[in-house]
């Protein structure tokens, strides 16, 4: 089975086992089938970006970095390993450990092929469930190792851009549920540049435009709000709740492109020549072990306000 599909009267959602990463992300407005889950699917609104030429992917897991590492090598022991940008989560093929019609559950092991990358033993079990109009999205990090783990683990999202069809792009903003005052980082060549720049954000509002890309993604190294809000007049509301995740990347491409990706970090990128280790990478999280990190993210779709 290549890929899963889970839903309820109001979703349905499909997750590929290469990756582990949804490609589809259908709504359904309350009273638009009239006979629940597998009724008609007229009314259905498909809200992940379909790939395409400006960006191949949907909606990827980012293990066991986020971002780029310099000279796409991380640094263990003081031994240097290869690894690319975002990690080889999104390019392995996950275990389906449970299907239901609203649950999966997939897992990556550590294996002879990630131990060249990433010498550490490991498992990422990524569960996604569907109930009424919300997405639940968990992720849980292990090590069977005699020591602690260091990683950085983000979701990258990619909805569509406008919402839907006829919306003006710029008529599309992101409201956080509390200020984020805290200056923003940027990327460069996907690495995290030295220099802070004002945030964006005013009253809570992060109004959407392509030139915001201009500089490529914006980083909210400071995340404050634990919920955020995407929508445009007359669109699908969406609605994203964070749970242990401490930053936020908002990324589109600065010209053409129709998604913007709202991405849950835990850990970020690497700073630009940054060559210690990668324990010892800024915001980089751990776990112990015998113990276990879990951290998530829930998209709840309401109708247009």
């Amino acid at each position: 089975m290549d890929q899963v599909s889970i839903e309820s009267d109001r979703l349905t959602v499909v997750v590929a086992r290469h990756g582990a990463e949804p490609t589809s992300l259908r709504w359904r407005p309350a009273g638009g089938d009239g006979e629940g889950a597998g009724g008609d699917r007229a009314e259905e609104h498909e809200l992940l970006w379909q790939a395409g030429e400006e960006w191949r992917r949907h909606a990827p897991v980012l293990f066991p970095v986020v971002g780029r590492v310099v000279d796409d090598e991380v640094v263990v022991d003081g031994q240097r390993y290869p690894m690319g940008q975002h990690g080889f989560a999104r390019d392995l093929d996950f275990e389906l450990l449970e299907a239901s019609p609203s649950r999966a559950v997939l897992r990556l092991q550590d294996s002879e092929e990630t131990r060249r990358r990433w010498p550490f033993p490991f498992s990422l079990v990524v569960a996604y469930e569907v109930s009424g109009a919300s997405l639940s999205v968990r992720w849980t990090v292990s090590t069977t190792g005699e020591r602690p783990m260091p990683f950085s683990l983000g979701w990258h999202p990619a909805f569509r851009w406008p919402l839907v069809d006829g919306a003006a792009k710029t008529d599309h903003r992101v409201v956080f549920a509390e200020d984020e005052d805290a200056p923003v980082r940027r990327v460069r060549a996907t690495l995290l540049t030295p220099e802070p720049q004002p945030s964006p954000v005013q009253d809570r509002v992060l109004p959407l435009a392509e030139e915001l890309f201009a500089d490529d993604a914006v980083v909210l190294e400071q995340l404050a709000s634990r919920s955020l809000r995407f929508s445009a007049p007359g669109t699908p509301v969406l609605r994203l709740d964070l749970e242990g995740f401490p930053h936020l990347g908002v990324w589109s491409k600065p010209t053409g492109a129709d998604f913007v990706c709202l991405e849950p970090w835990a850990g970020l990128p690497s700073p630009e020549g940054w060559q210690g280790e990668v324990a010892d990478k800024p915001c980089t999280v751990s776990v112990a072990p015998g113990g276990v990190r879990e951290v998530g993210c829930t998209v709840t779709v309401d109708p247009p306000a």
